[in-house]
């Protein structure tokens, strides 16, 4: 996506991946900042953990506690914070990080183009998983109102962390850990189950049906079709994996290093090429 990008803005640059441990972030954040890189994206486990090694955040990172894009900046000749990419010539050497968030507004956009979904008075919506991803979820769909949240996860202490979190920051967002006894708009999946076709569905089927809901969202986009989105489609409802989250909060990343419009198409082609095979 990102290199397909790239070319069409016309910049002489590279998008590469690399597995970096938890315990290294600090210091490949270091090497990519000696190293003058333009910028880094963050996945999982690391959006929580940068957010403490950042010299500067951006007010999306500061809203939703998570650091999933990185960009390295440095002063120009006018004492000015300006990103690498806009030196034409050479880079003083002092540069510093500043985090950015483009999830969370990436994540309302899918939901919109996606499966069509709209807040309404009263709106439930299950969210699956309390990690990075699930938290930031909870925190958007909170600040824009979301009726009431059901938050479900393997380790009910953090599902309660975050459901405190939430009662803090927006005290007229009513929020609950726990599946809904009734039916609920939405279901979203960040948690990682789905990934692996042998794993079982993110949520006990047992305490909840997929027919106490009309939407299902699942974070994951590789395999294509999760177990969740199978069974979501089965049960007649409106359904959409992640590839739509990802190209906006790709799209953005690359807006923020560049300072250019992003060619949406051209990032879109590119990944559904990759993961649908068009």
């Amino acid at each position: 996506m990102h290199n397909a990008g790239i070319a069409a803005l016309g910049l002489n640059w590279r998008y590469l991946a690399f597995d970096v441990p938890p315990d290294h972030l600090r210091a490949a954040i270091e090497g990519a900042r000696t190293l003058k890189f333009i910028g880094l994206n963050l996945t999982v486990p690391h959006k929580l953990l940068a957010l403490e090694m950042m010299d500067e955040l951006d007010a999306s990172a500061q809203r939703w506690g998570a650091v999933n894009t990185i960009r390295f900046e440095a002063r120009d000749a006018q004492g000015q914070w300006r990103p690498l990419g806009r030196f034409a010539g050479k880079v003083p050497d002092t540069v510093r990080a500043k985090g950015f968030n483009t999830d969370a507004d990436a994540l309302s956009q899918a939901l919109r183009e996606d499966i069509d979904w709209q807040l309404l008075p009263g709106t439930g919506v299950l969210l699956l998983g309390a990690g990075g991803a699930g938290r930031v979820a909870a925190l958007k769909l909170a600040s824009e109102g979301a009726g009431i949240l059901f938050l479900v996860n393997r380790t009910i202490a953090k599902a309660e962390a975050m459901a405190a979190e939430i009662r803090k920051r927006f005290p007229q967002q009513q929020v609950t850990v726990g599946y809904p006894k009734n039916k609920v708009d939405m279901v979203i999946n960040a948690t990682s189950l789905g990934l692996q076709p042998e794993d079982d569905l993110p949520f006990d089927p047992k305490q909840f049906s997929l027919q106490q809901t009309r939407c299902v969202y699942d974070l994951i986009y590789r395999p294509a079709e999760t177990a969740l989105l199978k069974a979501a489609r089965a049960a007649g409802c409106r359904a959409a994996n992640g590839l739509g989250m990802l190209l906006h909060q790709g799209a953005k990343a690359l807006e923020i290093w560049s300072d250019k419009p992003a060619p949406l198409g051209v990032l879109r082609r590119a990944l559904e090429k990759e993961v649908y095979g068009k």
